[in-house]
């Protein structure tokens, strides 16, 4: 049986992807933010810019997407339009588990039963976090007939472990998420693995200043 089942990796999976996340005191603007385009080694199609920066107050992210807005699901986000970010403060590689630094948090480009954001982080074991409030995500959308954009902010408080100033790398990864076709990944590919519950798969950011 097991001669005749085909087994593959998206040829993501064979490397540990770095990069630099900047400094943005006054929010994120230009090309310096821009995060990699990976799809060519996640075999998907690329349909969205991320943006990415921190600053002492937390982290900014800024989604663009190429295609238009169809609907938003919840709390089965991953049906609909959504965007995934998975972040650990620490960016721990030893562990196959989330720990207390671990984040798993969603947003929407619309509200559902006035649900637009939340963190939704899962653990295995007793080394956990009080997941946050949802009310202190900060996330604005803007939509058009032919693409959308999300501007998000994830404040400092949220982000269990977060302290620049002593630990200046992030463990980070997300997913775009679209109604009824594929999804555009950065450092790991849920087809392959439970990318939500496995931190030492996500990429390093440095903390750029």
């Amino acid at each position: 049986m097991f001669e005749e089942e085909s087994f593959s990796l998206s040829p993501v999976n064979f490397f540990q992807l770095k990069g630099d996340c900047h400094y943005a005191p006054k929010g994120i603007s230009g090309q310096k933010y821009l995060l990699a385009d990976t799809s060519y080694l996640c075999g998907e199609e690329h349909f969205s810019k991320v943006s990415l920066g921190w600053n002492e107050q937390g982290l900014e992210c800024l989604v663009a997407v190429s295609q238009p807005f169809k609907q938003a699901y919840h709390p089965d986000i991953s049906r609909g339009d959504s965007v995934e970010l998975m972040i650990d403060t620490r960016d721990v590689k030893t562990s196959g588990f989330n720990t207390r630094f671990c984040h798993h948090f969603f947003f929407l480009p619309e509200a559902v039963d006035g649900i637009q954001a939340g963190e939704m982080t899962r653990f295995r074991t007793e080394d956990k976090h009080e997941l946050c409030d949802a009310n202190e995500l900060k996330v604005k959308s803007q939509l058009s007939s032919q693409s959308y954009t999300l501007k998000i902010f994830i404040p400092s408080h949220c982000l269990v472990g977060y302290d620049p100033e002593q630990f200046d790398r992030l463990g980070f990864t997300y997913k775009v998420n679209r109604k009824n076709e594929s999804s555009q990944h950065f450092s790991v590919v849920t087809r392959d693995f439970q990318i939500e519950q496995q931190p030492s798969l996500w990429s390093s950011l440095s903390l750029v200043k």
